[in-house]
């Protein structure tokens, strides 16, 4: 890859006065993502303390000090960001400090979610560690009075290549700070990265091990309240009375309030709280519908067969292909709601006080959360702080505010500072789920097994967007027809790790390797056959590129020794999400009849890896989630209320059940692209099909274990 030049206008920059203190500040105000300009402001920093909107500074001790400004919940950006901007900075990593910034409207796109961090960020962190270079190597030749082009820099220190002279970046740092600005830099060519593509560690790893308080669960503010809500037990319903007076009566209990989502208990102990809301007597009434997981079955099944859909793409004569098609293989797959179940359940504290509102805890998007409080309290946003701590997992849950919201507003009503804690129960019976689906598929052959027709139908509940209308195998077939429904429901949905993908990979999977077999040609080949007939016509979608599906495709397959090994069931699954290719084969055994996953082989192209460590867990983790989800994940309603709500009746995957994974990445010379998501749905078509394989039936529904492949003789589940 060849460097390249960043230019932007010289009324984007900012030049703040220099300080007594020594040191550079250097900072960026994105303008815009498309763009990539930005406005870059630079300093000597203050003996008071910099507001931490700026991307690095760098101290008369030489220490870089880089703010990241996304929230970390666990996918490594609190290391991959700095690392990005160190790489061009060439600091020596050692002598580089990492610290969470807060929130702060002029940074952009300060959330994590739709594993869109790093491909969003990667050029605008670049300049930001190029322009400091940059600056630095300006500093020492004005020193030196020599040519800027005679210097280097490397590990800290800018060099004077003809006379081995150097000069550390704290040296220069305040010198550098009076430097013009500059409005072109150069950045580094890849074959020069030196932290860039290697591991490593992330940067917190000691706090974690040490246990230092980094999550929302550990803040705590001398004088603050605990607080606890008991939200109705079923969707459909809300508090209709409520009597408080033996609850106000325990001990440390200060307050009982009503809240928009139900009676929240204040105390001076989560323990004492959390007996208090126990004792709680509350009354219910009927607020919407009242469903159950049949009702949801059927409801599914009465909207493939006759709902309203939209079409969301419709190609050629499809009715023709299939009234002429020689052979038809129509198939439903469906999926239960899923809770997110981050390792740390919801928390947040909010201060509100006359003159605004503090805010401080985890959540994935900080501009929405005080939006909503905002909107909430009738506050000016810019009357709100929100500091950010590190997440305890989120896989999506932490993108809605309801949590947030609720604290502020139990602040408002004790008139205190309150920390907000939910319970796993609290979570799992009153949170936000992925969506159950249900999908139809179907696709006409002719007779020498070629795909002429296909039929994607899709349903979700609060969901209007189940299918993908420019995703595999678009583009392949002629006649092809595409369409979703929306099924409302009181029970509250959102984006789930992957969203929508998660199951549609799946599904979508485990049909084509139907089709493939009812064509009698091999699973691999027969994608092939169909990824080289969309080069050929653009599946409406600037974003994909082919090459990049079929490369992952057929080295998924040589490393796996794809057909060529005994007594080991092979399943093939591939699928582009979230800018990203990633293709799986996994392997059954059979263990006293029952199948066993014992390893998955990955092959992915992201584009360039920033952190290999950080993208090695990604993707494993991925996978197990991925996996563990298709085979376990049963999470049902009965009347409104989840069925299960905790870990004791709630099957996640465990440790011993975790296959080998071999995982490769392709070095496909492109810039990042997501990773967080991208490994986790293509995992339960490999393996479904794997199965499939192993023990001639398909998988039409998840999860897995609830079919009889995983059945005993005497009637018991196998895992």
């Amino acid at each position: 890859m060849e460097s390249t030049q960043q230019h932007t206008s010289r009324r984007d920059f900012l030049k703040w006065s220099t300080f007594t203190a020594g040191g550079l500040v250097l900072g960026f105000k994105w303008s815009g993502a498309e763009a990539q300009t930005a406005e870059v402001f630079a300093a000597a920093p203050s003996a008071a303390p910099v507001a931490m909107n700026h991307y690095l500074s760098i101290g008369t001790d030489g220490i870089v000090t880089i703010f990241s400004p996304n929230p970390e919940l666990g996918q490594n950006i609190l290391t991959s960001f700095p690392m990005i901007v160190a790489d061009e900075l060439d600091a020596d990593w050692k002598q580089v400090k990492v610290l969470q910034a807060p929130f702060d409207k002029r940074f952009d796109r300060q959330l994590t979610g739709g594993s869109g961090a790093v491909p969003h960020s990667w050029p605008l962190l670049r300049k930001a560690g190029a322009t400091a270079r940059a600056m630095l190597i300006a500093a020492a030749a004005k020193r030196w009075g020599v040519p800027e082009s005679e210097c280097t820099a490397s590990d800290s220190f800018v060099i004077h290549t003809p006379s081995g002279k150097k000069l550390g970046y704290g040296e220069l740092a305040t010198e550098a700070a009076a430097i013009p600005v500059p409005t072109t830099v150069k950045l580094k060519d890849k074959k020069d990265f030196k932290l860039i593509g290697t591991a490593v560690k992330n940067v917190a790893n000691k706090d974690i091990l040490t246990g230092k308080p980094l999550y929302g669960l550990d803040f705590y503010r001398e004088g603050m309240l605990y607080a606890m809500i008991q939200r109705p037990p079923s969707f459909g319903t809300k508090v209709k009375s409520f009597d408080a007076t033996a609850v106000k009566a325990m001990p440390g209990i200060i307050d009982v309030v009503q809240t928009q989502n139900g009676v929240a208990v204040v105390g001076k102990s989560t323990w004492q709280v959390m007996k208090a809301k126990k004792a709680l007597k509350i009354t219910y009434e009927k607020s919407g519908n009242i469903e159950s997981s049949a009702d949801h079955d059927r409801i599914f099944l009465e909207q493939l067969d006759h709902g309203k859909a939209v079409v969301k793409r419709q190609d050629g004569d499809v009715e023709a292909a299939f009234k002429n098609a020689a052979k038809v293989v129509k198939k439903d797959y469906q999926c239960p709601f899923l809770p997110h179940n981050p390792l740390e359940p919801m928390n947040f504290f909010a201060h509100v006080k006359e003159d605004g509102v503090e805010l401080v805890g985890p959540c994935q998007i900080p501009g929405s959360a005080r939006t909503a409080v905002s909107k909430l309290l009738n506050i000016p946003e810019d009357k709100i702080t929100l500091e950010l701590t590190r997440l305890g997992g989120g896989f999506g849950r932490r993108l809605y505010n309801d949590y947030v919201v609720e604290a502020a507003e139990v602040s408002s009503l004790v008139k205190a500072p309150v920390k907000l804690i939910w319970s796993r129960e609290d979570d799992m019976m009153g949170g936000t789920y992925r969506s159950a689906m249900r999908y139809r598929f179907e696709a006409a052959l002719d007779d020498k097994g070629n795909m002429i027709g296909y039929k994607l139908r899709g349903v979700g509940m609060n969901d209007n967007n189940t299918t993908r209308e420019h995703n595999f195998p678009s583009g392949a077939i002629d006649n092809l027809l595409i369409e979703t429904i929306n099924n409302p429901t009181p029970i509250t949905t959102g984006a789930w790790r992957a969203p929508v993908t998660n199951f549609l990979a799946y599904a979508e999977q485990a049909f084509i390797d139907e089709v493939a077999q009812a064509a009698g040609k091999d699973p691999v080949e027969f994608r092939l056959e169909l990824l080289e007939k969309v080069k050929a016509k653009p599946v409406g979608r600037t974003d994909y590129n082919v090459n990049r599906m079929i490369d992952v495709t057929k080295r998924v397959a040589e490393r796996s020794g794809w057909g060529k090994k005994k007594g080991v069931f092979q399943g093939f699954s591939v699928y582009y999400s979230h800018r990203s290719y990633v293709a799986q084969v996994a392997e059954v055994v059979l263990e006293k009849g029952k199948p066993v996953v014992k390893k998955i082989y990955a092959v992915a192209d992201c584009g360039q890896v920033v952190n290999l460590g950080g993208a090695q867990q990604q993707v494993m983790g991925g996978i197990v989630d991925g996996m563990g989800h298709a085979l376990y994940g049963k999470f049902t309603f009965k009347e409104g209320a989840a069925e299960q709500n905790n870990f004791h009746n709630y099957r996640l995957i465990r440790m011993k059940e975790i296959p080998e994974i071999d995982l490769f990445f392709v070095d496909s010379g492109f810039d990042p692209t997501g990773l967080g998501e991208p490994a986790l749905p293509p995992t339960g078509g490999a393996v479904a099909n794997a199965i499939f394989k192993a023990t001639g039936k398909r998988m039409y529904s998840q999860p897995f274990l609830e079919t009889d492949v995983f059945t005993s003789t005497s009637g018991k589940k196998t895992f």
